[in-house]
């Protein structure tokens, strides 16, 4: 089939996206591990409860959004669309409330069957983190600060902006749900289909909402600044001072919103202009009822999730991505040596590589191509002396060093 193509909203990673994918992720890993972070991994697919009893019924990703399939044995299964409910999962069936407080660090794949656009596919893929079992202020400025340093170690500080906003507690926002459903109500008449639909479970989703219409509505709809309780007032004070004293800069932004239910308190987004309209490129809060509401014992928590594509498309500082090293033979009789020194380069774990075939300026087009950081010229002269010429791919610069001594050269310039 000539014609065969990928699904619509997925794409092939090939080999460049995948070295920047995994730039990314391991970047987010090790950053996240240097802030006291444990990797865990969830499956894939998890029961369709899982999600539905989470992010409720009302929301577009339930409604609309997810993946879901009935299995042989007659279960709903849905494939991941987000990896907070997850791990919360993974929290209770592993009886880990024991075991509070936890980090944990995660990545991989999530699906959404939603409109493809730059950055944003239908199957697409996160980094994010979670801290459960801590309800201090403290957690949610820990956690900001590894996304931001995530960000710096990727080079994006400059591109975005830090945007927070308090959601209050339980009670603020039931006060806040009842001034917003009556005024809300009195605009029902110019509400879309969807946020009408939302209005008695939930009028708070409206505020979530991308239609332009429900926009100029809620542009002049009541702050939650306004209702907060002074518990949830001081509770974003000290998550505030927490980030002045670390000096990470942000924005507050009221009209900053999560319409799940179980999202409490601190909100916050890094975000960019350079994406387009969907510029939100890391982005989370605080959920303590999120565990209690899946059947868990009552446990705090707060996290955030990245996109990788979207963080890939961004990323300028790549310095730390791994290059290989060519080996170029000056002609095709040197091909038995140049396997030799590949093997040894290979031995002294330096990622290298090495064209079949071909005159050097072929095998050198190949290496720049491989991205390589330096070359290994092996030419007939040097040879004789015992010596390889090393060229630095970046700046043209080379030096002759003794065959014998090329895997300890490159581990001492590189």
């Amino acid at each position: 089939m000539s014609n065969l193509q990928p699904v619509r909203g997925t794409h092939d990673l090939l080999a460049d996206d995948c070295r920047l994918h995994r730039h990314v992720e391991t970047v987010a890993r090790d950053t996240s591990e240097l802030y006291g972070f444990d990797e865990v991994a969830t499956p894939i697919f998890e029961f369709t409860d899982v999600f539905a009893r989470t992010l409720g019924g009302t929301s577009d990703i339930v409604a609309k959004e997810m993946y879901t399939f009935e299995a042989k044995g007659g279960e709903s299964i849905t494939l991941r669309p987000e990896g907070t409910a997850g791990i919360a999962r993974a929290f209770i069936s592993n009886g880990l409330a024991q075991h509070v407080p936890l980090k944990l660090f995660y990545h991989g794949p999530m699906f959404r069957h939603e409109r493809p656009q730059k950055g944003r596919q239908r199957q697409f893929h996160q980094v994010g983190v979670e801290s459960i079992g801590s309800g201090s202020p403290q957690a949610d400025v820990e956690v900001i600060a590894l996304g931001y340093k995530i960000l710096n170690q990727l080079g994006l500080t400059k591109e975005v902006k830090l945007e927070i906003n308090s959601l209050g507690d339980s009670e603020s926002r039931a006060n806040y749900r009842n001034v917003l459903l009556e005024y809300f109500t009195k605009h029902e008449s110019s509400l879309s289909a969807d946020s009408k639909a939302r209005l008695q479970r939930n009028p708070l989703r409206i505020l979530d909402s991308k239609d332009e219409q429900d926009r100029r509505i809620v542009s002049d709809a009541p702050a939650l600044s306004d209702y907060l309780n002074s518990d949830s007032r001081v509770f974003i004070e000290s998550v505030e001072r927490g980030l002045n004293d670390l000096k990470l800069p942000f924005e507050k932004n009221p009209n900053l919103v999560r319409g799940l239910d179980y999202y409490c308190h601190t909100a916050f987004e890094f975000t960019t202009i350079s994406l387009g309209a969907q510029g939100t490129v890391l982005a989370g809060g605080r959920y303590d009822g999120l565990i209690e509401q899946m059947g868990g014992p009552s446990t705090p928590g707060v996290g955030w999730a990245a996109g990788v594509e979207r963080l890939a498309m961004l990323t300028t500082n790549t310095q730390n991505m791994i290059r290989p090293f060519a080996v170029v033979p000056v002609s095709n009789d040197l091909k038995d040596i140049a396997m030799q020194v590949v093997q040894t380069l290979r031995d002294a774990a330096i990622p290298s590589d090495l064209a079949f075939s071909g005159n050097i300026k072929r095998r050198l087009k190949r290496a720049d191509k491989l991205n390589a950081r330096a070359a290994v010229i092996l030419g007939e002269e040097e040879l004789k002396d015992g010596n390889v010429v090393l060229r630095d791919l970046d700046s043209g610069d080379q030096t002759t060093i003794a065959l014998a001594n090329v895997a300890e050269a490159i581990k001492d310039n590189y």
